[in-house]
């Protein structure tokens, strides 16, 4: 039995939300009601990404529109210019004339959002052999629509994944017969790592970069360094937790901590993301590792540390000042990290501190996400912290500008999103981690084990 011919009806938050929200929807048609386009006319002023999502969805109309458009009919909904999209057969309606509907339990009928559920009646009653649905991200709106009757679902297109437990952890945990049914083909040592070259078993998962954990009297730990059809090469991770071998005086302290620091003090390694509640280690790991390799090892220039600038209170208004000096106090991270990693030596006193601390701030550069588009980083090591408030659209801005020789961490915890309609799945930080899980020059690393004090586990989990 195929499925009826749907007609979507769009709430604008989902336009301006994605405007090629527009082509999302298979064979099924779409319906703007005019409250929608006056909304759309109304928000598309600013600079803000929301009006740039507006003006964007108002050009893909104008374009659908072309001359001489039938719109009793219907706009065929073509792929749109520029963009590489496996567009539907439907069609585009607009309401072009008034629809009728009888809604007592409607009180105030001129609220945009009631005037959409009046438009969503009307059309129910005008075509009862098609399923009408509602589309919206607001979920008062759904559940009004629900109370009438009516269809109403969330966009889903949005979503990197159905479900955030289905979310790459980039640490695999093997079981004890692991060397039984992947016995080493061959093993060798270069530049004092060991490797071995497994041979891949029917329903395994590898991805480049992939770290491997195994307890045991054989257990070992490994990053996956080559993944092909039959094949998987590992090299046995360096182990960042003994004394000797710290990190700009920072030593891992769980196993997770030891991948995350394996992965950022990588340089063949361009993109890492570390995932992780408060108190993982998450900034105190990426910052050691970046001054290492700035200060010490001379790979990169300099440190590039960004932020989306998203409150968790009330805000506290203008800040005078200097870019670096108006991101400041959302730099707090920052600051707090750089006392441990200043002190982790003891060495030098206050003159000495001073010193290391004027020689930090010369190298550590805070910027804005508002003035990144355009930019071109060239030897760079840049943290984006808090990137879980970023959409998908500000992380591909922000990762693409990076030029020759950057290396970018994304860190966040998908648990505290603070951003208006970004949810755990359709946060830029998760598109991030699943779509950058295949590529050979990428990883990622889930934190699990809280290391900041006792009363901050105790509090993660408790409250």
């Amino acid at each position: 039995m195929t499925e009826r011919r749907r007609l979507y009806l769009l709430d604008t938050n989902v336009l301006m939300h994605d405007p090629t929200a527009l082509f999302r929807f298979a064979e099924h048609d779409v319906f703007l009601p005019m409250i929608v386009l006056e909304e759309l006319d109304r928000a598309k002023k600013g600079l803000s990404e929301v009006s740039r999502n507006v003006r964007q969805a108002s050009r893909f109309i104008g374009q659908l529109m072309g001359e001489g458009a039938d719109l009793e009919q219907g706009l065929v909904l073509c792929e749109p210019e520029g963009l590489n999209l496996q567009v539907g057969t439907g069609r585009l309606f607009f309401q072009t004339d008034q629809l009728d509907h009888d809604a007592v339990l409607i009180a105030d009928q001129s609220v945009a959002d009631n005037k959409i559920l009046l438009a969503a009646l009307g059309l129910t009653r005008r075509y009862p052999d098609q399923d009408v649905v509602l589309v919206s991200k607001d979920i008062n709106l759904r559940i009004k629509a629900a109370i009438h009757g009516i269809q109403a679902e969330d966009y889903h297109n949005d979503r990197a994944l159905d479900d955030l437990s289905l979310l790459y952890t980039g640490i695999r945990e093997v079981r004890s017969d692991f060397w039984t049914r992947h016995l080493p083909e061959h093993s060798w040592t270069e530049g004092g790592q060991t490797f071995y070259r497994i041979d891949r078993v029917d329903g395994d998962d590898w991805y480049p970069n992939q770290c491997l954990r195994l307890d045991g009297d054989n257990g070992i730990e490994a990053m996956v360094r080559e993944v092909d059809s039959e094949q998987v090469v590992l090299e046995l991770a360096r182990d960042f937790r003994r004394s000797g071998h710290d990190v700009w005086g920072i030593q891992a302290r769980n196993p997770e901590q030891n991948f995350a620091l394996n992965l950022l003090m990588d340089s063949s390694i361009d993109f890492v993301t570390l995932l992780g509640t408060a108190g993982t280690g998450k900034t105190l790991l990426a910052l050691a590792a970046g001054l290492a390799q700035t200060l010490d090892d001379k790979t990169y220039r300099e440190i590039i540390m960004t932020r989306a600038t998203v409150s968790v209170g009330d805000e506290i208004g203008y800040l005078p000042g200097t870019e670096e000096e108006k991101m400041t106090p959302w730099m707090g991270a920052l600051t707090d990290n750089l006392e441990v990693l200043t002190e982790s030596d003891g060495h030098g006193g206050e003159w000495g501190r001073a010193a290391t601390n004027d020689l930090l701030a010369s190298r550590i550069k805070i910027r804005s996400l508002n003035f990144m588009r355009g930019r071109t980083f060239l030897n760079r090591y840049v943290i984006i912290d808090e990137a879980q408030n970023i959409t998908p659209k500000q992380m591909k801005t922000l990762i693409t500008r990076a030029g020759p020789g950057t290396k970018v961490i994304c860190l966040g915890n998908v648990e505290q999103i603070d951003t208006p309609y970004l949810t755990e799945t359709t946060s830029g930080l998760t598109f991030a981690i699943d779509r950058f899980k295949h590529w050979p020059h990428a990883g990622h690393v889930t934190l699990k084990r809280g290391e900041r004090s006792r009363l901050a586990d105790f509090a993660s989990e408790a409250l």
